[in-house]
């Protein structure tokens, strides 16, 4: 449980950081013989600020009761 509560606080903290990502994909590809077309678009997925620290909350929470759970 307290690699699952890392994995979120880390993931949070990166989303608070960046603010989202970007991926390429292609869309259209067209071939003509021996030339070869082919379309790549730019997506950008924004992670909202709540997510972020949502993640890192509902995280230290799981870190803190693995922690009460080991201990008590």
């Amino acid at each position: 449980m307290k690699i699952l509560a890392i994995i979120l606080i880390a993931l949070g903290v990166l989303g608070l950081v960046y603010g989202g990502f970007t991926y390429t994909s292609r869309t259209h590809r067209t071939s003509i013989g021996p030339v070869e077309l082919a379309v790549a678009e730019k997506n950008t997925v924004n992670v909202p600020l709540w997510a972020g620290v949502g993640a890192v909350a509902v995280g230290g929470g799981l870190f803190f009761v693995a922690s009460k759970r080991r201990n008590g």
